[in-house]
């Protein structure tokens, strides 16, 4: 969500009646690459971009094609392999060694269907969205196109020209909130066979941070350079001076009977207690477990949290299985961390292999791919070609 919010920034900084912009979105992986399916980057005729859609090899090349893109008005998808023995003929210098399409959209501020207008209107939802964008196919009328889906099934958005298509498609989507993988999907309706990225877009991960202490300042500073929206909150208006956190979203002097009351808890956020006071971190957890959160960080050792839930315990509170799985105490992940600013690292690591569903750990022993990717092993040309109907069917054909 911070790229999001980053293009959007960008966008709307954008002179349109001095310069032209084009997206650039990958939306299909074969192989290895740098940036996973939905990497977007904003791209000006002025040679800048903001985003990236790869470690730095794509983007020249993309600039070049975008050009046509903002010349035409067309949305185009480009592929690129980036094999070694590939690399002479691109002319950039890759190695990912994966197949990477990326899809080119124009940015016109004149169309209410724009893809950057339309992200605005995600980002400030604030809620999660599955998203369709087609992007290669028979039809080539259709690329670019969009579909948009909330939890409770209602369109938002639809510009695909296919009614059974459009169908099809939002029944897969449906199920991305449950699955939450975005991944690259065909559909063949009415004799013409679509490729279509379809994504699971979450809003920002909220931190609340229980406890203005000073080694909670580099954690506030860390999580906030993340994109992530951060609180901070104690019941020592000494504790939460701006000057301590000047990166903090919002700083709240608040009694702990009223948490429930003055902060809205959802499915996307975290709370992390560290006030270094064992009852006022009791007594918070206590509000805690009646909320939505997916993810309490509680600081200190593990017996003193045991004593917090043998003091629950004989108030005739149980902990489910659920709230052991979300609380994690002692808080971070075990990387040795010592000072306040590796605390800090080991917590926002924690946290984020906490919404993103991964456990931590070193990657060099991870038995699958570093990012997700799409089980397709297509065939195309070692080189750089657009997608057209001709020249599809051309690479299929060498």
């Amino acid at each position: 969500m911070k790229e999001f919010k980053n293009i959007l920034e960008a966008y709307n900084k954008v002179d349109f009646t001095q310069r032209r912009a084009v997206l650039a979105t990958v939306v299909k992986v074969r192989g290895s690459s740098y940036r996973s399916p939905g990497a977007r980057m904003l791209i000006t005729d002025d040679g800048k971009w903001v985003g990236s859609i790869s470690g730095g090899c794509l983007e020249g090349d993309a600039l070049r094609k975008a050009r046509q893109v903002m010349s035409n008005r067309v949305p185009l998808t480009v592929t690129y392999d980036t094999s070694e023995e590939s690399n002479q003929n691109l002319g950039i210098g890759l190695g990912c060694n994966g197949i990477i399409d990326v899809l080119l959209e124009p940015l016109d501020p004149t169309d209410h269907t724009n893809a950057a207008t339309f992200f605005d209107s995600i980002v400030k939802r604030n809620l999660p969205v599955a998203l369709a964008t087609v992007f290669t196919g028979d039809t080539p009328t259709e690329t670019g196109r969009k579909l948009l889906l909330t939890e409770e099934r209602t369109i938002l958005h639809q510009t695909i020209g296919q009614p059974a298509l459009a169908d099809a498609i939002a029944t897969d989507l449906a199920t991305l909130f449950a699955t939450r993988k975005s991944e690259t999907r065909q559909y063949a309706v009415s004799g013409t066979t679509t490729e279509v990225f379809i994504e699971l877009i979450q809003p920002t991960v909220d931190v609340i941070i229980f406890g203005g202490g000073f080694d909670a300042r580099p954690v506030s500073q860390l999580m906030k350079s993340l994109g992530w929206g951060v609180t901070v909150t104690d019941e020592c208006v000494a504790h939460i001076a701006p000057l301590f956190f000047p990166a903090a979203d919002k700083l709240s002097l608040c009694q702990r009977q009223y948490i429930d009351r003055d902060f809205a808890i959802t499915p996307y956020t975290a709370c992390v207690l560290m006030s270094h006071n064992y009852e006022y971190d009791r007594d918070v957890l206590r509000k805690l477990l009646r909320t939505e959160t997916p993810y309490i960080g509680i600081l200190g050792p593990r017996k003193r949290f045991d004593k917090m839930v043998k003091e629950f315990s004989n108030e005739g509170i149980t902990l489910t299985a659920d709230d052991y799985h979300r609380i994690h105490a002692p808080i971070g992940l075990d990387i040795g961390a010592e000072t306040p600013d590796e605390i800090a690292i080991a917590i926002a690591g924690e946290i984020q292999g906490k919404f993103s569903n991964r456990s931590g750990g070193f990657l060099k022993y991870r038995q699958a791919p570093i990012h997700q990717r799409d089980g397709h092993s297509d065939q195309v040309f070692k080189q750089v070609y657009l997608h057209t109907p001709d020249a599809a069917r051309s690479a299929q054909g060498a």
